[in-house]
């Protein structure tokens, strides 16, 4: 703890070079005691208890990576001279402190709370933090941050919304613009799922009651499937995060970039905002920037991440297993081995997700390109660029929130569909927001369903579960009432904006999206905080904050008559 705080302190506060010197010289003088102690406390235990277990081989990685660092820095060793750098020596501290804090969130188990109440409860604690982060002196270059445009941005952060009451291209320093990639990250996924991953590998395992909790928290209904299902959502996000920065590293011009450094932190941090589909961008401008408008191979790769990132980890997980057990499958008939063929591949979620996106993707691409081309589109260079613009801008307005052109600037007709793509959003389970489109597929089939005069909605020869069809149109009424109510107070905080703008910031709040016509930055601070709230409550979910509020009632041995309702 005390090594962190240091590091903070000297990140966010120090500014005098010669007191910079000194601080640097005992965090690195903490970072050698954290590694003899970390090596005492491994082989002190493994000493003990006679044997190796899950924990002491975590521990045992976490000592080979100080090992690497020691060595880096203590001797002239020509190939281990690239770790030789004290930010790896900050990630060490990071790694040590994240394991410690992972252990103790651990301890809930001792504490009836509600999951609900505890991932509701996460979510807040982190905005506070990261405003706390935000705040700090060298955050900022310009203008430092306000307590309110503090908790905006970071709230806008963790719920990775996209919207910004400040440029953190211009305004944020490289320290900002890293609290900014971490709370997307940790936002992205949830305090509870990275908490848990780390203090499952540290602390040796989960109990009985820690596996019940993250298994609400997951939403996963089998127990002895709770911890599988927290390393896959980690290992999909960060190997498909890995494949999409090599992809924009490798379309980008390296003559934008002062350094090699920069270059690589760009890519990352476009990565993690696309997958996570925070809409967050280190670019003057955002994508529109000019730099950047005509790279479409960027621009496709981005979209090809949000996209991936917006079906979610099942869907993603199941096209994963899909290709490895097909490779699998090669490489044994390459080596005349038998395999055992899987009955199927594909679950009936994971075809239902695609055909809503697949259909989705198609309209939208095609409609952009039809009801732009007398607008935005006139500035492209050729009709394959148009397409690309209409693919990125039709995409980006589901979730993910990047812009290629100016929103303002964009037809009546292209708002309304922005609009209502913004609200339908991306798919369940995933980073995305909205009402989900399966949400809205459901209601549709629904409306089909009662034409034709059937009792249920049958898709891919299976029936929709009634309590599917609650919970859509439980969401899709909710949904409506929030941004209705979002909508009103803001009218109230802030009546001199026009209508039109104030309706699509609620809209894009809600949904996380992310997408503005520019009077982000303008609104009061009671504006402000009602899009804080728009912002906690579209990424939280608006059924789980009233199941954390209201509790479950007793189930009755009794069922009354039915009755029909006139309509």
């Amino acid at each position: 703890m005390i090594c962190a705080v240091t590091v903070i302190v000297e990140f966010g506060y120090i500014t005098d070079p010669l007191l910079a010197i000194e601080v640097k010289k005992a965090v690195t003088f903490m970072f050698y005691g954290l590694f003899v102690l970390e090596l005492f406390r491994t082989f002190s235990s493994i000493f003990v208890f006679r044997k190796i277990s899950v924990t002491h081989y975590s521990r045992l990685i976490v000592i080979v990576y100080f090992c690497i660092i020691v060595f880096a820095r203590l001797f002239d060793i020509a190939w281990l001279s690239f770790f030789d750098h004290d930010q790896w020596m900050y990630l060490g501290i990071a790694i040590v402190f994240l394991t410690e804090l992972s252990k103790s969130s651990l301890v809930f188990d001792n504490f009836y709370f509600n999951p609900t109440i505890i991932f509701v409860i996460s979510f807040i604690s982190l905005i506070l933090i990261g405003a706390v982060f935000l705040m700090l002196p060298r955050a900022t270059v310009n203008t430092p941050l306000t307590i309110i445009d503090a908790i905006f941005m970071s709230a806008s952060a963790v719920c990775i919304t996209g919207l910004a009451v400040t440029d953190i291209a211009t305004n944020l320093s490289l320290f900002g613009q890293s609290i900014v990639l971490v709370l997307i990250q940790v936002g992205g996924l949830g305090i509870m799922t990275f908490t848990g991953f780390f203090g499952y590998f540290f602390s040796g395992g989960f109990s009985f009651k820690n596996q019940l909790m993250f298994g609400e928290i997951l939403g996963e209904n089998k127990i002895n499937a709770v911890i599988s299902t927290l390393l896959t959502i980690i290992f999909i996000t960060l190997l498909f995060e890995f494949i999409g920065a090599l992809f924009i590293y490798a379309s980008l011009d390296a003559a934008l970039f002062p350094s090699e450094g920069e270059r690589i932190f760009f890519a990352i941090f476009h990565a993690v905002s696309s997958f996570c589909n925070s809409g967050f961008s280190i670019l003057n401008n955002g994508i529109a920037n000019e730099g950047y408008r005509y790279n479409y191979n960027f621009q496709i790769v981005l979209a090809l991440i949000f996209i991936l990132g917006g079906l979610g980890f099942g869907t993603v997980f199941n096209f994963y297993t899909f290709l490895k057990n097909k490779a699998k499958s090669i490489w044994y008939m390459f080596l005349q081995k038998e395999y055992k063929y899987k009955a199927q591949y594909f679950s009936f979620n994971t075809k239902f997700i695609v055909a809503c996106n697949a259909i989705v993707l198609l309209v939208i691409t095609i409609s952009y390109f039809l009801l732009e081309q007398k607008h935005t589109l006139t500035v492209d260079r050729s009709v394959a660029g148009e397409w690309v613009t209409s693919f990125f801008m039709a995409n980006a307005s589901r979730s993910a929130g990047f812009n290629s052109v100016n929103i303002g600037l964009l037809a009546a007709p292209t708002l309304i569909m922005v609009t209502t793509l913004m609200w339908i959003g991306a798919s369940p389970g995933s980073t995305g927001g909205g009402v989900k489109v399966t949400t809205v597929a459901v209601a549709f089939l629904n409306i089909i369903a009662l034409a034709r005069g059937k009792e249920s909605i049958e898709v891919f020869k299976r029936r929709i579960d009634v309590e599917s069809l609650n919970k859509a149109f439980a969401i899709i009424i909710l949904s409506v009432v929030v941004i209705t109510f979002s909508f009103v107070m803001l009218n109230f905080t802030d009546g001199d904006k026009p209508m039109k703008a104030l309706l699509f910031e609620c809209v894009s709040a809600y949904t996380t999206c992310g997408l503005s016509l520019g009077i982000t930055p303008l609104l009061s601070t009671g504006g402000k905080f009602v899009i804080i709230c728009t912002m906690f409550v579209g990424r939280v979910g608006t059924l789980t904050l009233l199941m954390a509020i209201i509790k479950n009632t007793r189930n009755k041995s009794y069922i009354y008559p039915a009755e029909k309702l006139l309509f």
